[in-house]
């Protein structure tokens, strides 16, 4: 009990309590979360994948590894929330909203802080990895199962184009390939940028979950809730040992797996009228209970 209580108040009580700053400004200030949410996914999101893979130098192949894990985690946690839903009888748009909030975890301003203060430098850089991994997922395979089927490849191709993230990876892919020295003109500002990635996406996470409702169809949504948090990171283990994951990477890997219902989920939700409230809910719940199996995960992921 006592490692747990160190690991809570050490590694998950840090970003609940920044997160409750952003909830009190969006409370009782009324600061528009959709601007803050702005500058940190398209300003200093790409710092910080930029910055964590050019330092970190992930080889080739531990960030094809990194990816293929996010992918195949995502694609199964998908495959088990769809036979779920078959005995349930679910209609067509709690069907998807279910599919969204089990599939993408909450990588970015709740996943990659966890990491960062749970294992450290190494692991952060394999997080990113896999927070960019599940992004473009998010803003393609995301799109298809919010629209259920009928959104074309040209709009998926076109969500990918708006993941900023995007160009920061391809530009540290470009630098690691070449051997190239970034000018530290260049670089201060870049790692300045990253440094204020995280706690922007921590006040951004509170800012959301100010808006949060309580669920419509309390049993789904405590179904969907045991399959985020629960289930998932099973899933994840498996996955893990099947590729080979180890050390920072493995404890990345499966945290970030393991996190509570993306937000982006209820952008997908609302955009496309599948259960926006039924998906909020759920997101709103599993960060609410994230600590309680995060906690016991984290302290199972401690190096022998």
């Amino acid at each position: 009990m006592t490692l747990l209580f160190s690991i809570f108040i050490s590694d998950l009580l840090p970003v609940f309590l920044v997160a409750g700053v952003g909830f009190l400004l969006a409370r009782f200030l009324g600061i528009s979360v959709k601007m803050l949410s702005k500058v940190a996914f398209h300003a200093l999101a790409p710092c910080l994948v930029f910055s964590a893979l050019v330092h970190a130098q992930v080889g080739g192949t531990q960030f094809a590894r990194m990816a293929l894990f996010c992918v195949l985690t995502i694609l199964a946690k998908g495959l088990i929330a769809r036979l779920v839903a078959v005995p349930l009888h679910l209609d067509r748009a709690t069907t998807s909203g279910l599919l969204l909030v089990v599939m993408f975890s909450n990588s970015g301003n709740y996943g990659l802080p966890v990491v960062l203060f749970a294992f450290g430098d190494e692991a952060l850089s394999h997080a990113t990895v896999y927070f960019v991994a599940s992004a473009v997922l998010a803003y393609t395979l995301g799109v298809l199962v919010a629209a259920s089927g009928h959104a074309s490849a040209r709009r998926a191709l076109l969500g990918v184009v708006r993941v900023p993230a995007v160009y920061g990876l391809a530009a540290a892919a470009l630098v690691l390939a070449t051997g190239a020295t970034v000018p530290l003109p260049l670089m201060r500002p870049i790692d300045l940028m990253s440094d204020a990635a995280l706690p922007v996406m921590m006040l951004v996470l509170g800012m959301q979950l100010e808006g949060a409702v309580m669920p419509e169809r309390p049993r789904v949504a405590a179904l969907a809730v045991g399959m985020a948090l629960v289930l998932a990171p099973l899933v994840a283990l498996g996955l893990a040992s099947a590729l080979g994951l180890e050390g920072p990477a493995r404890q990345a890997g499966i945290v970030q797996a393991s996190m509570p219902g993306a937000v982006v989920t209820t952008v997908l939700a609302l955009e496309f009228d599948v259960a926006p409230a039924f998906v909020t809910s759920v997101v709103f719940l599993t960060t609410l209970l994230s600590p309680l199996t995060l906690t016991a995960l984290i302290a199972y992921l401690q190096p022998g």
